[in-house]
């Protein structure tokens, strides 16, 4: 037999009580009557409290006269049915009570009251065989009957055992699964926490590199611009050195032309002197005036290409080189990699990489490249002017980026995640290389 069939009397009598559950409750108050419960002509029920409630919200001049009053002809409806209760002398109280529901209401409560391993013991009863309780278990079976089946029933060729001791052994197999199960649970439950940990630190992780890349990457913005505005100043000292010889040369030519001009007008005055003798007595200083005018040295002038800037371009190309190579370092860290320069590989490998770009042979100078003084754009001395025949300025290197290399924390997870690769940035021999960019 199986063993759900022995359950289906227990199943019935929790619908039987539900059912009646449903029956017990008062039309007013939606809850089980309370006694006394009282009987109405049209056969429903109420709670005598519930009755007391509805009457008098019927009648609402029946409180106002007293209690001293005898009450007549008071009269109410049923709550459920509509039906007009007509009261005798005694009101509410003259009604019948219903014991019949009463006693169900104890009996209900009692039952209610016991507990459900209880009736189930008591209902746990053979269908085949209404009086015998089940108190054996079929092993081939593996389902609970009674000794009449073994006997005389479908169990009788069946190997079967007492049921508390299957019982024990099976809640024992049961507490074991559980066991098992809730280890099993709180072993995931630990691999969950420690997975959420690592997706903390790699939270962690993730923000702090790219902080630290920002602060790297606003370095090198900086040291460009350091150098970008140190050039643009040489560009401009020999800007205004060649303005300043230039606007000087126009001034010296203005000078002469104005003399000149005017001793022209000096020497047509004089040629217009009708008088001789007062002629020869000034042409003697105009002429030597003239000559000397005339012998005088304008050869300061700019020569041939002077106004030329292009010795102030600048080579980028092995810079920008440089910076297309920017990776990170994908090796994992040693346990004292980050506490100094550890053995010099590092060095070497920038070193290596540096030697292996076209760098311009000039750039272990620092600012602009002067040209020599056989260049044909240099500035030759000129009068008493004592300027120089170039403008040489000096041009302090900017200092490489030490920025602070600081190891990322290995996180101690299991597989390929025991530790995270190293997110930092080779910036120092870059940082050498901007602050060297020069003209060519």
């Amino acid at each position: 037999m199986n063993f759900a069939v022995g359950l289906k009397p227990l199943l019935a009598e929790a619908r039987s009580m539900e059912s009646l559950e449903k029956q017990l409750i008062c039309p007013i108050c939606l809850e089980m009557f309370s006694k006394p419960v009282v009987i109405l002509p049209c056969q429903h029920n109420l709670c005598r409290k519930c009755a007391n409630d509805v009457f008098q919200a019927s009648n609402p001049l029946w409180q106002s006269r007293g209690s001293s009053a005898v009450p007549s002809g008071g009269r109410f409806r049923c709550p459920s049915c509509r039906h007009e209760v007509v009261l005798d002398r005694h009101g509410v109280y003259g009604l019948q009570r219903n014991l019949l529901v009463e006693n169900i209401i104890d009996i209900y409560k009692q039952e209610s009251a016991r507990p459900l391993h209880a009736k189930a013991e008591q209902h746990l009863m053979c269908e085949e065989h209404e009086d015998e309780r089940i108190n054996i278990y079929c092993l081939r079976c593996e389902a609970p009957t009674c000794s009449l089946c073994k006997v005389f029933g479908a169990h009788k060729d069946c190997e079967v055992a007492p049921l508390p001791a299957v019982y024990q052994r099976q809640k024992s197999e049961l507490s074991d699964g559980i066991a098992m199960l809730v280890a099993g649970n709180d072993r995931i439950q630990a691999i969950i926490t420690q997975m959420e940990e690592i997706c903390h630190t790699i939270e962690e992780n993730g923000r702090r590199q790219k902080q630290h890349l920002g602060l790297r990457f606003d370095a090198l913005y900086g040291i460009l611009e350091e150098r970008k505005k140190e050039l643009l100043q040489s560009i401009a000292a020999e800007q205004e050195a060649k303005l300043q010889r230039v606007r000087g040369l126009i001034r010296q030519y203005g000078d002469h032309l104005e003399a000149s001009s005017k001793l022209v007008e000096s020497a047509i005055q004089a040629m217009e002197e009708p008088q001789m003798a007062l002629y020869l007595q000034h042409s003697k200083e105009l002429l030597k005036k003239i000559t000397d005018m005339s012998k005088a040295s304008m050869s300061s002038r700019p020569e041939p290409g002077y106004e030329n800037m292009d010795h102030f371009s600048i080579n980028v190309d092995y810079v920008a080189e440089m910076l297309r190579t920017i990776e990170f370092q994908t090796e994992p860290l040693g346990e004292d990699e980050g506490d100094g320069p550890g053995d010099g590989s590092e060095a070497t490998t920038d070193e290596d990489r540096l030697d292996s770009l076209e760098v311009p042979e000039a750039a272990e100078d620092v600012g602009p490249r002067q040209k020599p003084a056989s260049s044909p754009h240099a500035l030759k001395p000129w009068g008493n002017a004592g300027m120089s025949s170039a403008m040489a300025v000096p041009v302090t290197p900017t200092l490489a980026m030490a920025v602070p290399v600081t190891p990322i924390l290995a996180m101690a997870i299991p597989g390929t995640l025991r530790r995270a690769p190293s997110l930092l940035l080779e910036f120092p021999k870059w940082a050498l290389a901007l602050s060297n960019i020069k003209s060519v």
